[in-house]
């Protein structure tokens, strides 16, 4: 485990930055969105942290209260990793650090890695105000989002774990656009951009706005 540096400033922004201001930290955070990870998973989704950076972190953010560590039931067995409410509590600051962050995005690079999943944030600012249990279908793959979930995951690798309250089905370009805060979601529904199925009263809300 590494000791923790400090920026030894009587200021709680710089308290913060002493336990989430390391590289790879929020980024852990993010993936820890979805529930449960295993290490593997969390590696897989994360292109370009090192094997040995990880299992850092994560052991700083466990030190930190950030995160625990159990082990999954048989026929599991294997370790996982998850937040505590401490670490969820960080979903505001990650949403409030992608919408200063959407003017950023640009055109992506050749360098880029992109996982279906990366969206699930900026979609979730999209239906602020919206509750309920949303599948998202894109050319990268499915994912879904517990639109106004209190607490646990907030979204979710893969087909929505129950019927979903409404079912959005976009391309890329247009999903590229809402990240960026270049389309609102309302008006990409309007424009024919975003496809929405479902009798959910999401659903409803959304093709009525």
């Amino acid at each position: 485990m590494s000791p923790r540096r400090s920026y030894d400033q009587y200021c709680s922004a710089a308290r913060a930055l002493d336990t989430v201001g390391d590289r790879w930290t929020l980024l852990i955070v993010r993936e820890l969105l979805a529930g449960p990870r295993r290490y593997t998973d969390l590696h897989a989704d994360l292109p370009g942290v090192s094997t040995d950076v990880l299992a850092s972190r994560l052991r700083d953010m466990e030190r930190d209260g950030l995160t625990t560590r159990r082990r999954l039931p048989p026929p599991g067995a294997a370790y996982v990793y998850e937040l505590t409410p401490r670490g969820g509590a960080l979903l505001p600051v990650l949403q409030a650090l992608g919408a200063w962050g959407e003017t950023e995005l640009g055109e992506r690079r050749p360098t880029d890695a992109v996982r279906a999943h990366w969206f699930a944030l900026p979609l979730l600012r999209a239906l602020d105000g919206g509750t309920g249990l949303v599948e998202v279908h894109l050319e990268e793959g499915r994912f879904h989002l517990h639109a106004g979930a209190g607490t646990g995951p907030v979204y979710g690798d893969g087909p929505a774990p129950a019927e979903p309250d409404a079912l959005l089905s976009l391309d890329t370009a247009t999903c590229t656009a809402i990240s960026r805060g270049e389309l609102p979601l309302t008006d990409a529904i309007r424009a024919g951009r975003v496809e929405v199925k479902g009798d959910g009263t999401l659903a409803e809300a959304l093709r009525e706005a």
